[in-house]
C-alpha cells in the first residue's frame, strides 16, 4: 500500500472508530469514503479493522436526530455526558459499588457507561420530560439491564431504576429515599431557571442526608462566559463548597475543537474549602 494510501486508510479507520465511541447517528459515519476504498485492493482489511475497532463492551443508544425534538434537548447526547463518562470509565474508583443518583440522564449515555464499566451497586436515572422516560428506558433494556430488581448473586449487574424526577416538584423526602452516595449531572446548565433548580436539589440532599452527604459531580460546557458563573454564585451562596476536577489526558471521545468542558466536584457537607 502506497504511504498515501495508507494515510487515507487509517484517517478512515479514525473516523469510524471515533464516531463509535462518541456515539454519533450512523448516517454521521463517512460511509461514501468506505466505499471508496473497498473498491481498492486494501479494502478487504480496511473492513476487517474497522469491525474489529473498537474493542471492549459497548453502550447501545436510541436517540433523536434532532438537536430538538418533542420540545425537550433530551432525546440527544451531548459532548459534556461523553466528557463525564469518560472520566467515569477512568476513575471507576468513585463509582464502584456505590449508589448512584444521576439528574437529567436525556439519552443516558453516561449512566449506562458507568453502570458497564464501573460496577456501581445501583444506578438511578432520572428525568422529568415524558418521551425522555420513555426513550430512556429503552435504552436501559437496549443495553441489557432489566428494571426490575438485581439479584445478589450477580454483582456485576447493578439495580437499575428510571425515576420521574421534577427538580422543581421533588421533595426532601423523595431525594432522601434514594440513599445515592454519588450523584451527576451533564450538559444541564443551559439556561438560568434550570440552574436554580438544579442548586434548588442540591440544597435539600445536602439537608436531607447532611450525616451522608453524597458527592456530586456536575459536567458542563462553557458556551459563553455566563456559563457556569450563575451555578457558582448559587453554590457559594448556599454554602455548598466545590472544586474543579483536573482535566484528564487520553481523549477517548472527540468533543467539538472550539469547546471547553469542566466537571465540578461539590461537597454538601461542606468538608473542603471553596475553590476559585
Amino acid at each position: 500500500m502506497a504511504p498515501e494510501d495508507h494515510e487515507g486508510a487509517t484517517s478512515l479507520l479514525q473516523s469510524f472508530e471515533r464516531r463509535f465511541l462518541a456515539a454519533r447517528a450512523l448516517p454521521s459515519f463517512p460511509w461514501q469514503s468506505l466505499e471508496e476504498k473497498l473498491r481498492e485492493p486494501s479494502g478487504s482489511e480496511l473492513l476487517l479493522a474497522i469491525l474489529q475497532k473498537p474493542s471492549g463492551d459497548s453502550v447501545t443508544l436510541s436517540e433523536s436526530t434532532a438537536i430538538v425534538s418533542h420540545g425537550t434537548t433530551g432525546l440527544v447526547t451531548w459532548d459534556a455526558a461523553l466528557y463525564l463518562a469518560e472520566w467515569a470509565i477512568k476513575n471507576p474508583a468513585a463509582f464502584t459499588d456505590r449508589t448512584v443518583l444521576e439528574l437529567g440522564s436525556g439519552a443516558g449515555l453516561t449512566g449506562l457507561a458507568i453502570c458497564k464499566a464501573c460496577y456501581p451497586r445501583a444506578f438511578i436515572f432520572s428525568d422529568c420530560h415524558g418521551q425522555v422516560l420513555e426513550q430512556l428506558r429503552g435504552n436501559v433494556l437496549l443495553n441489557g439491564f432489566s428494571l426490575e430488581l438485581y439479584t445478589p448473586t450477580d454483582p456485576s449487574s447493578p439495580k437499575v431504576t428510571v425515576a420521574d424526577l421534577d427538580w422543581d416538584e421533588v421533595t426532601a423526602a423523595q431525594l432522601s429515599a434514594f440513599q445515592a452516595d454519588v450523584v451527576i449531572a451533564a450538559d444541564v446548565l443551559y439556561c438560568g431557571e434550570v440552574t436554580l433548580s438544579l442548586v434548588r436539589v442540591l440544597k435539600m440532599l445536602s439537608a436531607c442526608q447532611r450525616m451522608n452527604a453524597p458527592v456530586v459531580y456536575v459536567a458542563y460546557t462553557i458556551r459563553s462566559q455566563d456559563t457556569g458563573k450563575l451555578f457558582i454564585t448559587e453554590l457559594e451562596r448556599a454554602g455548598i463548597y466545590w472544586e474543579e476536577v483536573p482535566p484528564h489526558a487520553g481523549q477517548l471521545f472527540p468533543y467539538e475543537e472550539h469547546s471547553a468542558i469542566v466537571i465540578l466536584k461539590l461537597v454538601l457537607n461542606g468538608c473542603h474549602s471553596v475553590g476559585r
